[in-house]
């Protein structure tokens, strides 16, 4: 069966899935752009079907490519982690880790001195772009933890992080602020203010307070940690989760106004390519995860 096998075949279709380009996968494997659409156009020959869809501005995969794709690329992705652990001195390794900006500001980069105490040799690198990543387009990505949302099909997900809201104020004021009439609340524009609003007046409706009605409110915040930093500072209450809030908790910069009433939220999965997660350095990244995020977990 193995000798049927078109490894070269395969090898340029990873590389041109991955990199959504014949030419761009051409020169990473120092061919032509021909040679790559030759040996593509071989392999849906021998399979039978298309992979990709020929377009005017580039190639996308088609829904048999994607399926493909996803298993020859951890495939391919297992073999080079095979070659390099019998190399004589193989690299100590690195990672890159895609996440949003609040959560590696207030609760992964934090942490991070914790994991390189136990994994000096491993370099972690934290990409807070805005735009989501794409995991199996780009193989400079190792995981992911996303906020929220279905996830991605195709994807391994190795573990999640549930939260809950409550409301927080600067140590010593949030009592006098809460009793203002009314108190200024700290809004956080969040991509559904919808659910943002929802949560607010559910947290209202079970302290028993009409605050949304006539409170007056800054709206000057995209990012969760700029309006926890103003409402340490005294500028109001905030409505936060208890994952990005916890690490200002702990160092006294926060405090919990009626910590008994919270309201359930979503949950942060840590995703990756299927076959990632037995790479060494991730390997380990997600065991200490797990650690972390059993310490944070939420009592249900």
């Amino acid at each position: 069966m193995f000798a049927e096998l078109p490894l070269t075949a395969l090898r340029s279709f990873e590389a041109a899935a991955r990199l959504s380009s014949f030419k761009a996968a051409a020169e990473e494997l120092h061919v032509t752009p021909t040679a790559v659409s030759h040996q593509i156009r071989q392999l849906e020959s021998w399979l039978g079907r298309p992979l990709f869809q020929r377009q005017p501005r580039g190639v996308a995969l088609t829904d048999d490519g994607r399926r493909l794709f996803r298993d020859v690329h951890g495939a391919l992705l297992e073999i080079g982690q095979s070659v390099a652990a019998l190399r004589p001195r193989p690299d100590s390794g690195c990672l890159t880790v895609t996440t949003s900006t609040s959560f590696a500001a207030l609760w992964l980069v934090p942490r991070l001195g914790r994991f390189y105490a136990r994994h000096p040799d491993i370099a972690v690198r934290i990409d807070t772009s805005a735009q989501v990543v794409d995991l199996e387009q780009n193989a400079g990505v190792d995981l992911a933890i996303r906020y929220g949302g279905a996830v991605a099909a195709g994807l391994h997900r190795h573990g999640r992080l549930r939260e809950f809201f409550g409301v927080y104020g600067a140590p010593g004021r949030t009592q006098a602020e809460a009793a203002k009439s009314p108190p200024t609340l700290i809004s956080v524009e969040w991509g559904d203010s919808q659910l943002y609003c929802r949560t607010w007046e559910a947290w209202c409706e079970r302290a028993g307070v009409d605050w949304l009605q006539r409170a007056p409110t800054v709206r000057a915040y995209d990012e969760e940690h700029y309006a926890m930093y103003a409402a340490g500072a005294g500028q109001g209450l905030v409505l936060a989760s208890s994952v990005v809030v916890a690490g200002n908790l702990a160092r006294g910069l926060l405090e919990a106004y009626r910590p008994e009433i919270v309201v359930p939220g979503e949950a942060y999965h840590v995703l990756c390519v299927p076959g990632r997660e037995r790479h060494p350095p991730v390997r380990a990244f997600l065991a200490w995860l797990d650690e972390e995020m059993g310490i944070s977990e939420p009592a249900s």
